[in-house]
């Protein structure tokens, strides 16, 4: 079981609060907190993470195994110094003209624990377009801000002053293609000549 599950199962015992109710406070199905509180989902995602913590009176910070004590002595919003585990904003949308963290962009923040270099943000998905490549409507993708991505690779894109999207990239010279990988058969490649129009690459 892990450190993250073994807080959720027992900060339910000692505030008497049943998976039906947890459920009810952050919107998680009770077969998903289940999973999560058994220790059978290993990797729980950020955004329910961030909604179970809420519901259990406790931090982010704490569920993930960061020192306890020290979360509880700082400030409200602030999280324990930990080179593994950032605080980064969650973007609603990002559209042209405006810079990319921009406040009209933030919705608020979320934890990541992605190592290494760069800077992340993260970004709520809209629609069914990458929904066979279980990136599902509504989800939130943690994205590692650059500008180049290899041909195939799953990249946020600008495509002109549109607000970006999530596709698979490919470029064969002046020509780009984005390309859904959904079960809804309504979405098809996007084909762009990038003498024509602005393609750029967000993450």
């Amino acid at each position: 079981m892990s450190i993250q599950s073994e807080r959720i199962s027992a900060l339910m015992q000692e505030k008497g609060i049943s998976y039906g109710k947890l459920s009810n406070a952050t919107g998680i199905p009770k077969s998903a907190l289940q999973r999560y509180a058994t220790g059978e989902t290993k990797k729980i995602p950020l955004d329910r993470l961030e909604s179970i913590a809420k519901a259990l009176d406790a931090s982010p910070a704490y569920l993930m195994g960061l020192n306890s004590s020290l979360a509880d002595e700082l400030p409200e919003g602030a999280s324990p110094y930990n080179p593994v585990v950032r605080r980064i904003p969650i973007l609603g949308y990002i559209s042209a003209g405006l810079p990319l963290y921009a406040q009209e962009h933030i919705e608020g923040c979320t934890y990541t624990d992605c190592s290494g270099g760069g800077e992340y943000f993260a970004l709520r998905v809209k629609g069914d377009s990458m929904n066979a490549a279980k990136i599902n409507d509504g989800d939130l993708l943690i994205v590692r801000r650059q500008e180049t991505v290899e041909n195939g690779e799953i990249a946020v894109v600008m495509v002109g002053l549109d607000e970006a999207t999530v596709k698979r990239f490919k470029r064969d010279g002046n020509t780009v293609q984005l390309i859904p990988q959904s079960y809804n058969p309504i979405h098809q490649i996007q084909l762009y000549d990038l003498k024509k129009t602005r393609v750029k690459i967000i993450g």
